[in-house]
């Protein structure tokens, strides 16, 4: 275990303890022991940078040695930006200049990390298997954590925000920053509150799981976003049991994409955005929506560069909506008249215009038994045609999510 102070740091955060931080860093990193991680990463047996509880002001960046390593801790205690650190650099760097994975099992744990609007806090890079857990990322103008890179990184029970606050802040409409910028595959984000940001969770790469997610970080109606999924065509990514509090979630051109148990709270709603007019695979379901009855859709498009050329297995369904305009791709609905010609309109409910893929519907009469036919089903708009005037009540179930075989 290796603690700051035996390296000349000051615990009390008044003077610059940078080189005394990455001093002790370097050697952990030779406290080396056999057997090997991954091929090429050093086993360092576990060693430790203890913060002792101490607050430690850096002016540059605590960089791991770029010839790598794992099985290494910094943990318990707090850092803090100086006011000339570079703004375009992380607090803490997992990075080599290599493009090989260099460190495994690196754990970053009980941290308060602040940035002092000074850049970014902790930054992982071609890394594998590294955990952030239970840290405090605040004041930083770029990436509170940015993953890049590597794969299977692990943050967990931790609190984000640029400005310190509990909601309702009178700068929100100035929050920037991105609280987890996540450009790598395969990696984990649960429990994790993200209060300040303009972005909640930046999302550029594929099969990442995000769970227990709290997003208060910018409204909406600021033009902020609690998760942003900008992996178009090919994106894989599950957001399960989540809260978007008056911020909602923005994907473009999703593939395989999964939004469920979540709760959006304030008129928050999901935008899908066409890029190349791709949406398919997409399961939006059992999520509950609450606004102010004013009108806002729980699901909206965004076709202002290209309309969705290609739809299909796109399921929206059983979400419960109060106060905001139910969108869905499934719809049912029933009509009574005495005639020969019933009509219902789904355009209200379902979200793809004039693209009914599929119908089933029953004519229940008890005086006559007549024939009758599907007329049409344009404009989502379902019409059902006897041949003979009766009394009757049309039922009828509607989706736009089968595929289409040739």
């Amino acid at each position: 275990m290796y603690h700051p102070i035996d390296y000349g740091a000051d615990p009390t955060g008044k003077s610059d303890s940078t080189d005394a931080l990455n001093q002790a860093i370097w050697d952990a990193f030779q406290s080396t022991v056999n057997g090997q991680l991954m091929e090429g990463i050093t086993n360092l047996g576990g060693s430790e940078l203890f913060l002792d509880g101490g607050t430690y002001k850096i002016s540059r960046p605590l960089r791991l040695p770029e010839f790598g390593g794992g099985n290494f801790m910094i943990h318990g205690g707090t850092l803090i930006a100086s006011k000339d650190f570079p703004t375009d650099r992380h607090m803490i760097e997992l990075w080599a200049s290599s493009t090989s994975i260099l460190y495994e099992d690196i754990t970053l744990r009980d941290l308060m990390v602040n940035c002092n609007l000074r850049g970014g806090g902790i930054a992982i890079i071609n890394s594998l298997r590294t955990f952030v857990d239970n840290c405090y990322v605040s004041h930083f103008t770029t990436n509170a954590i940015f993953i890049q890179g590597g794969h299977e990184s692990y943050v967990k029970n931790s609190f984000i925000g640029q400005h310190i606050n509990a909601g309702g802040d009178h700068r929100e409409k100035h929050f920037s920053g991105i609280g987890i910028n996540i450009a790598s595959n395969d990696n984990v984000i649960t429990d994790v509150v993200i209060f300040s940001a303009a972005i909640g969770i930046l999302v550029t790469g594929q099969a990442n799981i995000l769970t227990g997610v709290h997003c208060y970080n910018k409204a909406t109606g600021w033009g902020g976003t609690g998760i942003y999924v900008a992996a178009p065509g090919f994106t894989q990514n599950r957001i399960v049991n989540c809260y978007f509090d008056f911020t909602g979630i923005v994907v473009e051109d999703p593939v395989q994409l999964h939004i469920t148990g979540s709760f959006f709270l304030g008129n928050a709603f999901i935008l899908i955005k066409s890029i190349k007019g791709v949406i398919s695979g997409v399961n939006i379901v059992d999520n509950m929506f609450s606004g102010d009855y004013t009108g806002i859709e729980i699901i909206q498009l965004d076709q202002s560069n290209q309309s969705f050329t290609r739809i299909d297995q796109v399921v929206i369904d059983r979400n419960n909506v109060r106060g905001m305009v139910l969108k869905s791709t499934i719809a049912k609905g029933s009509v009574w008249s005495n005639g020969t010609t019933w009509t219902i309109d789904f355009s209200r409910v379902l979200l793809f215009s004039n693209l009914i893929k599929n119908v089933h519907y029953t004519l229940h009469s008890t005086s006559k038994f007549p024939n009758h036919i599907l007329r049409n089903i344009s404009n989502n708009c379902v019409t059902v045609e006897s041949d003979m005037p009766i009394s009757a009540t049309l039922h009828v179930y509607v989706d736009q999510t089968m595929v289409e075989y040739i």
